[in-house]
């Protein structure tokens, strides 16, 4: 495989299969292609729509109501549904998902951006597939702009994805409105910087009212992961082994090339936190493993100055005071200060609860 983590985002249009209820065998499809990426040893995380529409199913409402709260009362009816269809047809190829709500401000906070990256790093290295979807029942982004385009590329950020599977309704992204304009082209390899104006134009809204979002939101999409150094395709979901065949590298859909790389994005958000909100000092041996690439141990720190919070963003000292790295702890102030010059087995005996056998992560760390 060319791609080894991806994160697949399937439209309410691409598991209904065009019509108003949740189609199974696209679902056996999604699970087909899950299956065989998996025994390649290729992770996926599914964001997934279609709670709504399982809901609306369930209740036999043949128009979606435009009543907001009615809408999230719908998504709590389908959720469940969908999540036991999911189980059922992946369980059927020896696949175990995991759900995982997710909202907006769970990935704005540093803290809750941890934990949600941790949890889903966990259920990677166990094998497992998480099924994502926006919290709808409390957040109402996603019903109102068909934000789990957008999701998508945040937890592809989350994770360090090195390929977004956007799947629609449509080959890709055109030129017009292939529905409207005949003469409408396929745009095949996005390389600018900057997506050209032409195609943000082109993108248009929903034009089947069976999903919220529509290309536009697939743009913005595509926009966000690439400038996190995720590469990103947008194609159609009905394509025979489209995931299998992407992560292969065929040249399906539309493909936008990534901005920066995925290390340099993350360097980029750990810098970008302003000042640091405290210091561990480090001693030589320490100082030396994180040359050498290695995660910061609680044994190799000899103190913690500051007040900070699991999530914040501290500096890393050396033994003459001078700053060497930096990154986000797994553990606060009060924490370290108990464990700091302690093995990594002896934290829960010591807090009672362990974040981690890592101060941090070196996922989650620079050298400066």
């Amino acid at each position: 495989m060319t791609f080894h983590r991806l994160v697949v985002k399937c439209g309410t249009s691409t598991l209904t299969g065009g019509t108003t209820r949740i189609a199974p065998p696209r679902l056996v499809e999604l699970a087909q292609q899950a299956a065989q990426l998996h025994s390649a040893a290729t992770e996926m995380i599914v964001v997934s729509s279609g709670a709504v529409a399982a809901g609306r199913e369930r209740l036999g409402l043949t128009q979606l109501p435009k009543d907001l709260p009615v809408k999230q009362m719908l998504s709590a009816i389908g959720q469940p549904r969908l999540m036991a269809l999911y189980e059922q047809i992946f369980g059927l190829y020896g696949l175990t998902i995991a759900q995982v709500l997710l909202t907006r401000a769970d990935l704005a906070d540093r803290r809750r951006y941890l934990n949600s990256r941790n949890t889903l790093t966990a259920l990677l290295e166990h094998g497992l597939i998480p099924i994502v979807n926006e919290n709808d029942t409390v957040a109402t982004e996603e019903i109102r702009v068909g934000d789990n385009d957008n999701l998508s590329a945040l937890v592809a950020n989350l994770i360090d994805a090195d390929l977004l599977v956007l799947l629609t309704d449509q080959a890709g992204l055109y030129t017009a409105d292939p529905a409207l304009d005949p003469t409408a082209q396929l745009v095949t390899d996005v390389i600018e910087p900057d997506i050209p104006a032409a195609l943000w134009q082109a993108a248009g809204g929903t034009s089947n009212g069976l999903g919220t979002g529509g290309m536009i939101t697939k743009l913005q999409a595509a926009d966000l992961a690439r400038r996190s150094g995720t590469t990103v395709v947008i194609a159609n979901g009905s394509e025979p082994n489209v995931l299998t065949r992407l992560a292969c590298g065929e040249r399906l859909g539309t493909w936008f090339r990534p901005v920066v790389t995925s290390i340099e994005s993350r360097k980029r958000y750990i810098l970008a936190g302003g000042r640091a909100s405290g210091s561990v000092s480090v001693d030589e041996g320490a100082a030396r493993a994180l040359r050498h690439g290695s995660s910061l141990l609680p044994v190799g720190v000899t103190s913690a100055e500051g007040s900070f919070e699991r999530g914040d963003t501290i500096q890393v000292l050396n033994a003459v005071g001078r700053e060497i790295a930096r990154g986000m702890t797994n553990y606060n102030s009060t924490d370290l200060a108990h464990i700091c010059g302690h093995q990594s087995i002896e934290i829960e005996t010591i807090l009672g609860y362990t974040y981690g056998d890592e101060v941090i992560h070196r996922n989650n760390l620079v050298l400066l």
